[in-house]
């Protein structure tokens, strides 16, 4: 069997073993949802995944429920639940008019009466209403976006600009008990910055918020400018929360199946955390070293970089830490790199990251295509593409962070 065909049964394996339906409903089972009305509310990439899981395992006693995930991410109707589907990395109408459905549910609720909220990444763009224009909602959004600035640095600036983050969906759904069940996405899990913490405490502060404006240099309107000077909720007590899965568990199913396929696994992080060029850049070291191993080799990183765009192509960040990494292992045998999100999406393509070898970047080079160049356009979907190293598995129903990997095959 080939590195790509490695590759492509490490990616099934890790994404099927972080698949939420099990964790949701063993969480569930610990749960007391006895007495009033259950409402359901679920948010972000996977919320359609958990949603069916909390349907499987209750029945008639979810009363009603809407979920609000990514386009392309619902998988059919459920019982007594609307499904709505709307823009994701930036906010559209539709989150708007899904939010407003959500909130209409958790209106009027008794003491006795429980929020089943199930929360995962994805869930700051889809679960939204806006404190300032929307057109200035997705001008922010946009700027931090390509600022790189990191996930808990734009969530701590999103959440004050929000009716429903940074704790304030939890304030909404008083005198009823919220159930949260968090999906993480963000490297340790910050219950604060999970979607923005909208059923959480807040720990960031104004002052943060407005550092990060400075230090990126986003430019913002007044209104703006005193929605973040407005503190969140720093005490919420109507709510009771678990993870039931984080980048961790895609770490191990990955490290089981490379074993499998006769790799000697290492882990290295489950904390990735820096540009995408950087890293792809650092694990093609680490392969360069380790070329003629006479044992075959895994290195495995979970976690999540970040891209600084400053061209106007076509990528996510997946795709430029493989394509960056094609650079260093450029003409090594038995070796690979690739890296791709555990949501299926990476930035705003079809694809969930890429692949690369030894021969990729002589066979751009044949085409014509400089990696260089195309790294500084942001423009590794089209690259990765013309040499068929694109990783396309469709909305997976999961979302717990990216998980990139170095493949060292024995030489014999």
């Amino acid at each position: 069997m080939g590195l790509r065909d490695d590759a492509d049964k490490i990616v099934d394996a890790a994404v099927k073993a972080a698949l939420p339906g099990t964790a949701v409903q063993n969480a569930l089972q610990s749960l007391d949802l006895s007495g009033g009305r259950v409402r359901l509310v679920a948010i972000g990439k996977a919320a359609w995944s958990m949603a069916k899981a909390a349907s499987d395992l209750l029945g008639d006693r979810i009363e009603s429920g809407v979920v609000i995930t990514k386009y392309g991410h619902s998988k059919g109707g459920l019982p007594n639940i609307e499904i709505y589907e709307a823009g994701h990395p930036v906010p559209d109408e539709n989150s708007f008019h899904a939010t407003e459905q959500a909130l209409r549910l958790v209106s009027g609720l008794s003491p006795s009466d429980r929020v089943l909220f199930l929360i995962s990444g994805g869930g700051s763009a889809l679960f939204e209403k806006p404190l300032i224009t929307k057109a200035e909602l997705e001008d922010i959004t946009g700027q931090l976006l390509g600022s790189g600035a990191n996930i808990v640095e734009i969530n701590t600036i999103r959440k004050r600009l929000s009716a429903v983050k940074g704790g304030r969906f939890a304030n909404l759904c008083l005198p009823a008990h919220i159930y949260s069940v968090v999906l993480s996405d963000i490297i340790g899990d910050p219950l604060d910055m999970i979607a923005s913490g909208p059923a959480y405490p807040d720990k960031s502060t104004c002052e943060e918020a407005l550092a990060m404006i400075d230090k990126y240099s986003i430019k913002i309107s007044p209104e703006a400018e005193k929605a973040l000077k407005t503190e969140t909720p720093a005490a919420i007590d109507n709510v009771t929360t678990m993870v039931t899965g984080s980048v961790t568990q895609l770490c191990s199913a990955a490290e089981e199946t490379c074993r499998v396929l006769g790799y000697e696994p290492i882990v290295l992080t489950t904390s990735l955390s820096c540009e995408a060029r950087e890293a792809g850049s650092f694990l093609a070291s680490i392969a360069r070293f380790h070329a003629g191993s006479r044992r075959s080799l895994a290195f495995i990183a979970g976690g999540e970089t970040v891209v600084h765009l400053k061209g106007n192509g076509l990528g996510g960040r997946n795709q430029e830490l493989a394509l960056a990494a094609a650079i260093g292992i450029s003409g090594l045998d038995n070796t690979a790199v690739f890296s791709f999100g555990s949501d299926g999406t990476d930035g705003p393509t079809d694809a969930a990251g890429g692949f690369v070898d030894g021969n990729t970047k002589p066979l751009l080079d044949q085409m014509g295509i400089d990696i260089s160049r195309v790294l500084d356009n942001n423009d590794s979907y089209n690259a990765l593409r013309a040499c068929n190293g694109l990783i396309i598995t469709g909305p997976t129903g999961t979302n717990v962070n990216d998980l990139a990997i170095v493949l060292i095959k024995k030489h014999s």
